[in-house]
């Protein structure tokens, strides 16, 4: 939404939350997901992520060894299922961290 000379909040927000799928995408990759399920388990938390968004990044996150996946045949449809691999839980383990640090940080600088 933009009144007359406000600066549009969107692109801000939208900046924001785009640090912060991959550590979102992971914490839900310690299961098994399929990709549609991991949208919407995503959204019931409260973090809504588009399509185009979601797939290139679990492609990308699977060639850098942070995912595996595999087929399943579900309800007469194929599916592919992601999970974090070894790396891929070692990593989040550590981004976590980092998220927790962050996080006291933050909250430190919008406090002050």
């Amino acid at each position: 939404m933009k009144t007359e000379n406000q600066i549009p909040i969107e692109p801000f927000v939208q900046e924001l939350r785009r640090g912060t799928i991959v550590l979102a995408a992971m914490s839900c990759l310690r299961e098994a997901q399929y990709g549609y399920s991991l949208l919407k388990s995503l959204a019931d938390q409260g973090f809504e992520v588009d399509q185009g968004t979601l797939y290139p990044l679990l492609r990308r996150l699977e060639a850098n060894g942070l995912l595996e996946s595999d087929w399943r045949l579900e309800e007469a449809r194929q599916r592919r299922y992601y999970i974090l691999s070894e790396q891929g839980k070692q990593i989040f383990s550590q981004l976590a961290s980092e998220w927790q640090l962050l996080t006291v940080v933050m909250d430190r600088l919008l406090v002050e």
